[in-house]
């Protein structure tokens, strides 16, 4: 698909002129973050600290209150937790905070196929029998309002969350979610690892002050806010921009056995770990085994201790992630044909069948997102009910669009950009009518491109080690702070071939001047022979290490032979 290419309008030189000591570049990519102030600058580029104070989140001292008291009287605590990278880090993180503490705690993380996401009142009973009285959910709970209700006779709850707060509570004895309207925290955009990371700072601190004997550090958890934070795709600004910061410095000493199994099972070295690893190497591993198998794998390789499980474990969630690609493959041909069988111009595609793996309708769905811009919808038919998982574009909020067919709806929940529901086999058909109806009314007005958003037109020979370095500096890069990108034109074509497998991917030498520059153009290897001689370019620069040696390398997200018209 073509895409709009829109350049930012070039930094005001009265601008520029406030930071002399720093590269021009780097002042453009950061006004074209909305950061002009120079204290804001300076916060961002240090991302100081670990955020604000964990005791003015709503409902926090009660939290407390309820933990602190459980643990002196030795009650049973389960941690109920998600099959994601984002709520098995949240769990692990919980877990050892509890038992640092002292706690006699359990983990329980739900199965995807059997279970679904979130709270279920069989596991609850299960639990209850178990002897536990007190249930910490992290990363889930703030709408699983029904289920709560009816188990809170027998078990007291105390709700951990980040996700869209729904038209009322659940009936816990507390609450956290810096979404919630009437919470004061200041900072809103928290994964559900950061929200546990909270806590685990508010009780750490309270055990202490009341002569509690405290055995962990906040320190020593902020390898697993790193991951999760990353992985769940949540704003890297603000306070998750600090934590995930110090996070990758604890990642980068391995001290987790996990984690050190982890990276050796990706071919990664402690001090090479960096957000883009976790998105694209760790989190998905993490993942693959909630998608495919069992989730508490994760679980367990994030705990142990033991170097020989650690390793064991690691080799499985490869193993697991090789076959969820497989998998993901062959739902998206089958999904694909579905959702377009009456034609590509659609404003929504929705596609649903009792073949579709649950672990893997998010990925179909995200990639049918990614190749039409348009929101998917992928639902896995049940028997009885059936499992959507939804991904959607900037235009169109997702999980808005739920919440006008809530009386549809089991259940449902999520972000703008992602979503996910329960829905009674009956009601599917009436569900796929009204979302196309109200994508057709947000969107119809609309034209519906891809955009590319680019930092800089730059010429290519300015794309040097001392430009590399100063990007750096903006790490770590994600969501709502991406890697930037920068336009180069009329740029001569040395060499280009195919690479990988299958040739999917496209290798290419470029003139800079006295330094010709390598360049990858991952998944564009179709277009070795359109090239011509010169072509525009739009890249992120990339210091990429093999085998010790560093080069510098251009990830080309977007080509077009010189003399293309633009969209």
């Amino acid at each position: 698909m073509r895409k709009r290419w829109e350049v930012a309008p070039p930094t005001p030189r009265s601008h520029l002129d406030r930071f002399p000591h720093l590269s021009p570049l780097l002042v453009q990519v950061l006004y074209n973050r909305g950061l002009s102030d120079p204290a804001e600058v300076d916060d961002f580029l240090t991302a100081k600290g670990t955020g604000g104070d964990p005791f003015t989140m709503r409902d926090m001292p009660r939290a407390v209150d309820v933990i602190i008291r459980a643990i002196k009287r030795r009650e049973p605590i389960a941690v109920y937790g998600d099959f994601d990278a984002d709520g098995l880090t949240a769990t692990a993180l919980m877990v050892q905070t509890l038992t640092g503490l002292g706690a006699d705690v359990r983990a329980y993380i739900p199965n995807r196929v059997e279970e679904g996401y979130g709270l279920n009142l069989n596991a609850l009973r299960r639990l209850y029998g178990q002897g536990v009285r007190l249930v910490i959910t992290v990363d889930c709970g703030v709408r699983a309002v029904n289920e709560i209700d009816q188990a809170r006779r027998g078990l007291e709850f105390i709700v951990t969350d980040h996700h869209s707060v729904g038209p009322e509570l659940p009936f816990a004895s507390a609450v956290l979610n810096p979404r919630r309207d009437d919470c004061p925290y200041p900072f809103k955009e928290l994964s559900g690892v950061g929200v546990a990371f909270k806590l685990a700072q508010a009780l750490i601190h309270e055990a202490a002050t009341c002569g509690m004997p405290v055995h962990i550090s906040e320190r020593a958890l902020l390898d697993l806010v790193a991951i999760g934070t990353v992985a769940d795709l949540v704003p890297l600004l603000g306070e998750n921009r600090a934590l995930v910061k110090e996070g990758l410095r604890v990642i980068n000493e391995a001290r987790r056995e996990g984690v050190r199994a982890l990276l050796r099972a990706v071919g990664l070295r402690p001090g090479e770990v960096t957000a883009t690893a976790i998105g694209f190497c760790l989190g998905p591993r993490l993942n693959a085994a909630g998608r495919i198998s069992d989730p508490m794998q994760s679980y367990r390789l994030l705990v142990t201790a033991d170097p020989a499980e650690a390793g064991q474990l690691a080799a499985r969630l490869n193993e697991c992630n090789r076959r969820r690609q497989s998998l993901t493959a062959q739902a998206y041909e089958l999904a694909e044909q579905i959702a377009l069988a009456h034609g590509s111009d659609v404003p929504l595609l929705f596609a649903a069948d009792e073949s579709f793996p649950a672990g893997v309708v998010g990925l179909v769905a995200g990639r049918l997102t990614e190749t039409y811009y348009r929101p998917a919808v992928v639902v896995e038919k049940g028997r009885q009910v059936s499992k959507g998982s939804c991904r959607s574009i900037a235009e169109f909020h997702i999980t808005h669009a739920l919440d006008e067919c809530r009386e549809l709806l089991v259940r449902h929940g999520g972000h703008a950009a992602a979503a996910g529901f329960t829905v009674r086999n009956e009601n599917l058909a009436e569900l796929a009518r009204r979302l196309d109806a109200i994508a057709r009314r947000e969107l119809d007005e609309q034209e519906l491109v891809p955009t590319i958003n680019i930092d800089a037109e730059v010429s290519l020979d300015e794309m040097d080690w001392a430009t590399a370095e100063w990007l750096q500096k903006l790490e770590p890069c994600g969501y709502a702070n991406p890697t930037p990108l920068f336009l180069s034109r009329d740029v001569p074509v040395l060499r280009a071939q195919t690479v990988g497998n299958d040739g999917r991917h496209l290798k290419l030498l470029l003139s800079a001047g006295k330094h010709p520059r390598e360049a990858i153009a991952f998944r564009q290897g179709e277009l070795v022979a359109k090239l011509g001689e010169r072509i525009d370019i739009v890249y992120s620069l990339e210091i990429n290490e093999w085998n010790g040696e560093r080069r510098l390398q251009l990830n080309i997200r977007d080509l077009r032979p010189v003399g293309t018209p633009p969209r």
